[in-house]
This record gives structure tokens, sequence and C-alpha cells, in this order.
């Protein structure tokens, strides 16, 4: 689906707008002068006018009577604020998105007046380099196309999939705070290796390297990662004499542990009417 001539209006101008400016432009899916910003900041608005050449406003108002994709990009603990605000400027004929972690669609649309589409996304923050896991689901008035324009949006920063709005709070405690576990996996590997010898400067970049050439073969030989991992592992080797290390240490269950830990606390966060 094309983006077309739509207007797309940003509430909120912070790390993750910035991030979808610079896919949506970097990807020609619109032009700077398609693109609306509204942000309290002097100087957040300036340095996005001087990087994008979009236009900028102080305005929240205005930027729903302006766009046809109204993207809220602002933090969870506001969104009520903001809304009160610009909530019965919506219509119909638009499309809302929102970005705000825990904030379920049927919340924002209480702030909403008629029938207005809002789609809920969960980025997480390697959307900055252009490598985001963002899932996306629909409200009550949402239908297909609201669905594909959200996934146009956040594909121009990564991979994004559509999700029931039920398993929002898992994509959290995969995705959304994944990005952590890997630090944390990528850390360690790199400790290993200074344990074993290595420079701390030769160790992180390899840890490092093999984690973003592990992620890319999984995704684009489309391949299960257990017949990757099975080439390359030799019989009576090294490699499996590391897994067994990792299997006696209970990697996987800690992985399990960890994902839906925090996927709980995303439920509890979020709470029924959020």
């Amino acid at each position: 689906m094309s983006l077309g001539g739509k207007k797309i209006g940003f509430i909120g101008g912070g790390a993750m707008a910035e991030a979808l400016i610079t896919g949506l432009t970097f990807a020609e899916l619109v032009s700077a002068q398609q693109i609306l910003v509204g942000d309290l900041s002097d100087q957040r608005r300036a340095y996005l006018k001087e990087k994008f050449s979009v236009e900028v406003t102080t305005d929240n108002s205005a930027v729903v009577k302006n766009s046809d994709i109204v993207i809220l990009a602002v933090k969870p603990f506001v969104m009520s604020e903001v809304l009160e605000h610009v909530g019965n400027g919506f219509s119909p004929a638009q499309t809302v998105v929102s970005i705000a972690a825990g904030i379920t669609t049927k919340y924002i649309e209480k702030f909403l007046t008629g029938q207005v589409p809002v789609v809920r996304a969960m980025p997480n923050t390697p959307a900055l380099l252009g490598a985001g896991a963002t899932a996306v689901c629909c409200g009550q008035w949402a239908v297909g196309q609201h669905q594909e324009l959200a996934l146009v949006i956040f594909g121009a920063v990564g991979r994004a999939v559509p999700v029931p709005e039920k398993l929002m709070d898992a994509v959290t405690g995969l995705s959304g705070s994944g990005p952590a576990y890997m630090y944390l996996i990528a850390e360690a590997l790199a400790d290993a290796g200074v344990r074993m010898g290595l420079s701390r400067e030769v160790a992180l970049t390899l840890s490092s390297q093999t984690m973003l050439g592990a992620a890319r073969m999984i995704l684009e030989t489309d391949r299960h990662p257990a017949m990757l991992k099975d080439m390359v592992t030799t019989p009576g080797g090294t490699t499996i004499e590391g897994l067994f290390a990792l299997e006696m240490s209970g990697i996987r269950a800690a992985l399990y542990r960890a994902v839906e830990k925090a996927c709980r606390r995303s439920g509890e966060l979020s709470g029924e009417d959020k």
C-alpha cells in the first residue's frame, strides 16, 4: 500500500518520531512537505525543521486538523492530557496510530468522537537505526486498510507484523524489552572473550557482530534456528561443548522466564483501561 499524498502528523517529536520521519522520507514514502510535527520544545522543533525541512508547530490541534494520519508519539503518562485537549478534533476519515507503551486502543477511543480508526503499535529502539521490530493491532473501528497503513509506516524502520491486541503484552516482553536481553548476552560473551585473553575492544566487536550475523542468517535464509545451529555444530567439536554448557546452565528456561516476567509486568502497568 502506498501512502500517496497523505499528510502525516506527529504529536510528539522525540527519538521515535525522528526515526519514523527518517525512515519514511528515506524510503520516499512521503515527502518532507507531507509531515507536520507538534512538540512543545523549541529546541526539538528547530532541530527537526533543520534536519528534515518538515513543518513544525506547538499546536497539537493544528496537527490533528491538518493530518490524514496522526501518530501519537508521546509518553504514556501524558497521553490522557494530550487526548483531553485534541480528542474531539478527530474524524472517522483519519487514522490514529499510537506508539505509547501500555496504552490500549480502547483507552484512546474513549477520548475520540465517533468511529475513529485507532491502531496501536509497539516498536523497539533499534528502529532508530532502521532495524526495528514492530507489532501493530487494530481498535474496534480500524479495518484492514488502517492496519496496512501502519505496517507500511513501521516497515520503513525495520520489520512490522500484525497481532491481536490481547498479545501486545507478549510483544512487549519479547521484542519491546528484547534489545536489553541481547545487550546483556553481547556483554556476557565479550566478558568471556576477555577472560580468555582477548582485548575488550576485539571481544565486544566479535560478540556484537556475531549476534548481528546470526540474526541476519535467520531472517535472510528463512531457515529455522535449529537448522542453522546444526550447521555450526560438528560432532565432538567445540560448538557442541559450548551448547552443552548453555543447556546445563538453563539458558532456554532463563529466556522463557525473562519474556514471561516482562509480559506480566506490561499487563500490570497497562491495567484494564489503558
